[in-house]
């Protein structure tokens, strides 16, 4: 992707998109606020001084987390068309933002090239490589994954002058979680299981302790007693799946055409259609960037609006 003309763009208000994507005009993103911030973080402390302006974002959540703010990066790591659907959903060209090699391997030489003055990660992905990042620019490391992602939420508006816009965002997140287990009726009363196809026989169950699994905890849901945990998933095989004894289940080809072959094979046999969910109308298929990529305000705005529809649909 070319190189952005402008390094910062204001995109649509981040609380706006919490209500749901069909949105109007765009409105301007807040201020930032300006001065030194110590920001303390999963490897330290990082001094960062007035309005980052060339941000780098090396992992999906931060870059769910800057874009929601109205920040769009100048780099970021390659992310399975998270880029394009958080470019959608907050009327920014993807194209302005540079790719810097993936999560797992970014391109420093990339990321050096940019200039950028900020760059943030989480430590699960780029501890090994935080001294060569902070050579680069002052570096900001959130310490984990999943459930967590408020928390890192906030850490990224906090390296960026922005924690009372990112506050109002969270606000709004749960004011359309109350909104959503109101209109399920009881999701207490609902075990859920959130399953992504993987390819070669792998099969995920995430859990409480994932991203998707603490949105749906927040609504209101519980999960079967097999898959009933704080961890991030549980991996299953088609053989395993009996485990599957929920109301509910959400279910993604995922991103690779192993897992979309495997699904569509699995879901034409007894194995699929005997499981309890299945039997009573209860499975629904999410799609795999809005539900496992986001990792932040946005990815959880796009499945509370999911979850919205589907609610209206029962």
């Amino acid at each position: 992707m070319a190189r952005p003309t402008t390094p910062i763009a204001l995109a649509v208000a981040a609380g706006v998109l919490l209500a749901g994507c069909g949105t109007d005009a765009p409105a301007p993103a807040a201020q930032p606020e300006e001065g030194t911030r110590s920001v303390v973080h999963a490897l330290g402390t990082t001094e960062i001084t007035g309005t980052p302006e060339r941000v780098v974002v090396l992992d999906s959540g931060e870059l769910d987390a800057v874009t929601a703010l109205g920040v769009v990066p100048v780099g970021a790591v390659e992310t399975e068309g998270l880029l394009d659907e958080l470019a959608a959903t907050h009327g920014f060209d993807a194209d302005d933002v540079a790719v810097v090699g993936s999560i797992a391997e970014p391109d420093l030489e990339a990321v050096a090239a940019l200039q950028p003055d900020l760059i943030l990660t989480n430590a699960v992905r780029h501890e090994a490589i935080h001294e060569q990042l902070s050579a680069l620019a002052p570096t900001v490391q959130a310490a984990e994954l999943g459930a967590v992602w408020q928390e890192n939420f906030l850490l990224d508006a906090e390296a960026l002058g922005m924690t009372e816009r990112a506050e109002e965002i969270l606000a709004d997140y749960e004011r359309r979680v109350e909104e959503i287990g109101a209109a399920w009726g009881d999701p207490g009363a609902t075990e859920v299981a959130v399953l992504r196809f993987m390819g070669g026989d792998q099969i995920r169950a995430y859990a409480r302790g994932s991203f998707v699994g603490s949105v749906l905890e927040d609504v209101g849901f519980r999960w079967p007693a097999a898959l009933d945990t704080t961890d991030n998933r549980v991996e299953l095989t088609a053989e395993s799946l009996d485990l599957v004894t929920s109301d509910v289940v959400f279910w993604s080809p995922g991103f690779s055409d192993g897992g979309a072959a495997e699904s569509a094979s699995l879901m034409a046999g007894e194995l699929w259609t005997s499981l309890p969910p299945v039997q009573a109308g209860g499975a629904h298929e999410v799609d795999d960037s809005r539900w496992f990529l986001g990792l932040g305000p946005t990815g959880a705005g796009l499945v509370l609006d999911d979850l919205a529809e589907i609610t209206a649909s029962r």
